[in-house]
This record gives structure tokens, sequence and C-alpha cells, in this order.
């Protein structure tokens, strides 16, 4: 009996280490975040009560339907995300663990986090105008694109800003508008010679623009898989590699003519 005590009593003494090592596993912070759905907003209309693009030394079109940038909402750099919210959110299809590194590449604290996401923003808004302008062959001198989106940072809305422009500068070229009258989303970046990038947190992004009502999504052409794991009913993935070849894509669905590349 005294045996069988002791050896009790030695793993017990074991085993406070180890559930010490456990709980602190459990809630101890991770460098994940946590992200879900974020807002999408129409770049041919206004967002907050502000028009998103506005264009002077050219008039431009009254447009029909939407094209509608996308975006995710994640944790803020200041949470501290544990084993627990990882385990939960792995298996929720409306939210995704992605690491923070992903989401915050930069910055220490949310001022600087904050403060690179407009210098992305920016940048991403001159590359989008150029991008447009440039399709166009319009001289940047002679019209001016002011974009204002609020609340949102990075760059990936360059891709609708771009297309946004087209359409309130030249729609299909022949009268009509690239969206046909549909609600259409998507994400990717752009650069001033119309190349297409990724982003990530697509399929959250496809989420949020079925929630809106979009029925057409563009995503960048290396993005398909990501975009067709989750892919809410109803949405139709066009994959896009430049500006040029989504306006034809947009075109032909707006026409019915050619063939509209899919993932």
């Amino acid at each position: 009996m005294l045996s069988r005590l002791t050896r009790l009593q030695t793993l017990a003494v074991c085993a406070v280490p180890v559930v010490a090592l456990l709980a602190t596993a459990v809630f101890a912070p991770l460098p994940f975040s946590v992200a879900q759905p974020g807002l999408t907003a129409d770049v041919l209309g206004e967002n907050k009560g502000t028009q998103v693009i506005t264009i002077s030394g050219a008039k431009p079109r009254a447009t029909t339907g939407q094209l509608r940038m996308t975006t995710i909402e994640a944790t803020s750099p200041d949470t501290r995300v544990s084993l627990p919210d990882v385990l939960d959110a792995w298996f929720d299809t409306d939210r995704a663990v992605m690491p923070r590194d992903s989401v915050y590449p930069t910055g220490d604290n949310l001022k600087e986090i904050e403060q690179y996401n407009e210098e992305q923003m920016r940048a991403s808004q001159e590359e989008a105008t150029q991008a447009a302008l440039g399709y166009l062959d319009l001289d940047g001198k002679d019209i001016e694109v002011d974009l204002k989106l609020a609340d949102v940072g990075g760059p990936s809305a360059g891709l609708l800003f771009s297309l946004g422009i087209v359409d309130k500068l030249n729609g299909d070229d022949s009268g009509g508008d690239l969206t046909g009258g549909r609600i259409i989303a998507g994400t990717g970046t752009i650069d001033a010679e119309g190349r297409v990038g990724t982003v990530g947190g697509v399929p959250l992004k496809t989420q949020a623009a079925r929630r809106d009502g979009a029925t057409v999504f563009l995503v960048p052409e290396a993005e398909c898989a990501a975009a067709q794991a989750e892919l809410p009913d109803g949405l139709r993935l066009i994959p896009v590699t430049t500006l040029e070849g989504t306006v034809d894509a947009l075109v032909d669905l707006e026409k019915g003519a050619g063939k509209v590349p899919s993932c």
C-alpha cells in the first residue's frame, strides 16, 4: 500500500508541470489573426456619402450595375489570439485563421499599421488610375481622377478602381456598361501597366460579395483554387491577369459573345 501511494504521489508531482505547460499553450497568444468577410463597396457609386470615383477634365458616363470591391475584417494587431480561438475559427466556414504577418505585414503598433495601409491604398489608387488611363489612351495631364474610399486600406481594390474608371469614361466602348447591369465584385492589385496581382483572403471575399448581391466575382487567376474552395452558390468566378483581359471578359459576358474564362 505504501509503495502504491508513493507511485501515485510521484505521478501527481510529475503531472503538475505538464498541466502547467498545457495551460500555457492553450491560453498563450499565437501569431495568428482571425478574419471574416468584410464590407464591400460599389466603386461606381458612393461609400459613406462620398463619391468613390470623381473625374474632372472629361464628362463621366451615367452607369448601371455595380462594381463592388471586397474586403476582409481581421482581429486587430493587438488582439490576443489563443489556441481555443484558432480551433473555433478553423471549423467555421465564415471565418479563417491567417498568419498575422500576412494580414499585418509591417509595424508593431496600430498607428504604424494604419499608416502603412494608407500608403498602400494611395499607391494603389495612383497605379489604378495610370492603368485605366493608359488602357484608354488618355492623357493623365488632361484628366484628373480622385479616388476616395473611407476606412479601407491596402492595395487589393486596385483592379476594381481601374474598372470603375474605364466604365465611367468608356463603358464597353459601344455605349453599354461593363457590368451589363449586374452586380459584379472582385479583388486584385494592379500596377501601372495593368497587370493584376494576388491578394489573399479570397474565400472570405467571395462570401462578402455574394452576401451583398454579386453574381460574378473577378479573381486573380493564381487564386482560382482558393476561390473555388468555399465558393458560395450563385457566384460565378472569372479569372483575370490583366486589366485589358478583364475588360474583354466583362464585355463578352455582357454581350453573350466570345468565351468568358472560368476557373
